[in-house]
């Protein structure tokens, strides 16, 4: 795997709505992150070629152009699985009923951003191979981050998550692509309040650590979210009532919610991170409520930080950002690899 020399610049995310996916050309073409293999759209000829089972779904826009129906839960899993398929190589994904289906390019542009986090403490070159090791908190059923970080960088992975149901989809996934034997584990964290604490093995130690933290305080919030997005896409009986509402990426139990949130995630990763301050440079996550920021901040003092760093990120008109800490100098960052 050869470097990549590169600009470091701030990437672009839209993790949280699948109809993010279904913006003009040039509106993704500006926002998203310039290495993101979704940059100039959707090559559905492609992707159906890469995926026979995503062409029932492709039907043609009143201005001419092919998309599919993101408001359909099923097409968004077709779409996803070819995109897979076709930019990544990645043969066979599936996730079971209600579990989290997630918008690729957004997966796509954090990976991308942490990459270029990277960049910066190598010499603006993004460290590739199998040697640059990162920690996935909260992998899913869906196992996306791995499989698009190795595919893109050659990186190896541990992903971690508290549903073994989910864990053993993820498994099903890695068996049906066995190239990936060895490059990516997964593990059981068996405690629901720990998140860093009691999971690494002795001697273990990461380049980075991902997570994309449950948004919501409650399954009310849930439902609430899915209605509005419900009635913004003016399904036939959404007013009324008639049509269940549901979100059109899924998703369920932990993987959109906990007591607190995001925020409250969020803190709780930064609090355990100081047991293992050596053992990871980078610790990230994403942060969509732009209002839980100043509290994160605060949190990030108190826990006597090195340094933080807040990377926005943007697709269509969903704003999100990056958080990344580390209690490493910058010379001890430059000694790293």
């Amino acid at each position: 795997w050869p470097k990549f020399s590169i600009p470091v610049t701030a990437g672009s995310h839209g993790d949280r709505c699948h109809s993010c996916h279904n913006l003009a050309p040039a509106a993704r073409k500006t926002t998203m992150h310039p290495r993101n293999k979704n940059a100039d759209g959707y090559d559905f000829a492609a992707l159906a070629a890469a995926s026979a089972a995503l062409a029932k779904h492709i039907k043609t826009t009143q201005a001419g152009t092919p998309s599919i129906d993101f408001a359909n839960p099923a097409a968004v899993k077709m779409l996803n699985r070819a995109i897979l398929m076709h930019h990544y190589g990645v043969k066979g994904w599936d996730i079971p009923a209600g579990y989290l289906c997630p918008p690729i390019p957004g997966r796509a542009d954090y990976i991308h951003s942490v990459a270029d986090l990277l960049a910066t403490c190598n010499k603006k070159n993004i460290p590739s191979g199998a040697g640059v090791r990162v920690l996935d908190i909260g992998t899913g059923a869906n196992l996306v981050y791995p499989l698009i970080g190795h595919a893109e960088y050659g990186w190896s992975f541990l992903g971690v998550d508290i549903d073994e149901a989910a864990l053993a989809n993820a498994q099903a996934i890695l068996a049906k692509n066995p190239e990936l034997d060895g490059e990516i584990e997964l593990r059981h964290q068996t405690v629901w309040e720990n998140i860093y604490t009691g999971l690494l093995r002795s001697g273990e130690v990461f380049d980075l650590s991902i997570c994309n933290p449950p948004f919501h305080n409650s399954p009310d919030d849930v439902h609430a979210v899915s209605q509005r997005k419900w009635n913004n896409l003016n399904k036939p009986g959404a007013k009324r009532g008639a049509a269940e509402p549901r979100l059109n990426f899924g998703g369920g139990g932990a993987e959109l919610w906990c007591n607190g949130g995001e925020r409250a995630f969020v803190k709780l990763m930064i609090e355990q991170s100081c047991n293992i301050p050596k053992r990871v440079m980078w610790f990230t996550s994403l942060l969509s409520q732009g209002d839980n920021l100043p509290h994160i901040e605060l949190a990030l003092k108190k826990a006597k930080v090195v340094e933080s760093r807040i990377i926005p990120m943007a697709q269509g008109q969903k704003q999100s950002r990056l958080i990344a800490w580390t209690f490493f100098g910058n010379g001890e960052r430059e000694k790293w690899r």
